[in-house]
């Protein structure tokens, strides 16, 4: 059995951060409480290349959400810094688009609407014609071209998540922000689902942060695992890289030792050497 590959965060001063794409670096966020200060994350440290997938993975309470929240610019560190292209972030914007589990989709619109509004907002000064043609390609992108003009209430969960991934890829954003975008979703539309997004991503390249509870998932979908410590204080514990090749099929990897292997060691993380303390 060969060993997992594993990137312990304990070198983290010798990090170089100088030619990375997305750089969190000596992150830290902290809230003001009437008990006194609540430290959600501190000292987090990652450097992510262009065009990567990276999965982020930990119980709840780890900060996961609050980390992406300062990358989409939601939020801010307390201390440290999160950049972009060597930019301090400091808003929310369309380099930066958002997937978040529960569709936000407004169920007053048709499904072109819910995309050409947002392509609109980014791009007011293309033509008409454009803008609709770019609704068009990613409706196709996604395989909704014929429920266009249908609205968010009369299609399934899965096509409304589609939807949601068309709105935030029309724009080209830098990067894609993945929040638990599958976990209301049946296994079977699930699996679909993250075939569909691995296809999307192959032709566009865009850099994925997603957040999963979902080893399984993970371990199909990302160049590298993040996996986070238990909060409050929470930190990147370890990173693992995940040697299978792309394009990715789903039963060879499954049928891969190595797949088993970091499948048990992340299961160990969570579960025995980070488990979650429900007494506390």
């Amino acid at each position: 059995m060969q060993p997992v590959k594993t990137q312990i965060l304990e070198l983290t001063p010798q990090l170089n951060f100088a030619h990375n794409f997305l750089t969190l670096e000596n992150v830290a966020k902290v809230y003001p409480t009437p008990k006194g200060s609540y430290t959600v994350l501190e000292n987090v440290n990652l450097s992510v290349k262009e065009g990567e997938f990276i999965c982020l993975i930990g119980h709840s309470g780890c900060g996961k959400t609050t980390l992406l929240n300062m990358v989409s610019g939601f939020t801010h560190p307390t201390t440290g810094s999160v950049s972009l292209q060597g930019k301090p972030i400091k808003e929310p914007g369309p380099d930066r688009m958002v997937v978040f589990q529960n569709y936000t989709l407004l169920p007053w619109l048709t499904v072109f609407d819910n995309i050409y509004l947002a392509v609109d907002a980014v791009h007011p000064n293309k033509l008409e014609a454009e803008k609709r043609a770019i609704v068009r390609e990613h409706l196709a992108l996604v395989g909704l071209s014929e429920a266009a003009e249908k609205k968010p209430p009369q299609i399934s969960g899965g096509m409304k998540q589609r939807v949601s991934i068309a709105r935030a890829l029309a724009i080209r954003p830098q990067v894609l922000i993945l929040d638990e975008p599958f976990g209301a979703l049946d296994a079977i539309t699930k699996e679909e689902l993250q075939e569909e997004l691995l296809n999307i991503w192959n032709e566009h390249r865009c850099t994925v942060l997603m957040i999963t509870h979902d080893i399984d998932e993970a371990l199909f979908l990302a160049d590298r695992l993040v996996m986070m410590t238990n909060g409050p204080a929470a930190t990147i514990g370890e990173i693992v890289t995940i040697p299978f090749p792309r394009p990715r099929d789903r039963d060879r990897i499954m049928e891969d030792p190595q797949y088993y292997d970091l499948r048990n060691y992340a299961l160990d993380f969570l579960y025995n050497r980070f488990a979650h303390d429900d007494a506390a």
